[in-house]
């Protein structure tokens, strides 16, 4: 599914039309993304919890020369952990 289908199916699930389902679309993911800039989490119960961590800096190979070590910098990755509800879906429970 893609953004397109997405809202489609958000409107048609919530009564609105395309572009207020659009416009709950883009102000949910710029406040998980905001949120998470601030190392907060972002939790939707039954769905999941939303969490940013720090990878931290390592040695690594240089795939184009394999004898060339090279350092890989510490970066803040996205994480996502599934909820209870998600997770009994996905196995049928429901």
């Amino acid at each position: 599914m893609n953004k397109a289908s997405l809202i489609e199916r958000l409107a048609a699930e919530s009564a609105v039309n395309k572009k207020q389902a659009e416009a709950m679309l883009d102000a949910l993911v710029k406040i998980i993304i905001g949120e998470l800039k601030e190392n907060r989490e972002v939790t939707i119960t039954g769905f999941g919890t939303f969490l940013s961590r720090t990878r931290h800096a390592r040695g690594g190979v240089n795939p184009q020369k394999p004898t060339e070590r090279i350092k890989i910098p510490e970066v803040k990755v996205a994480k996502f952990k599934t909820g209870k509800t998600l997770k009994d879906a996905l196995k049928g429970k429901i």
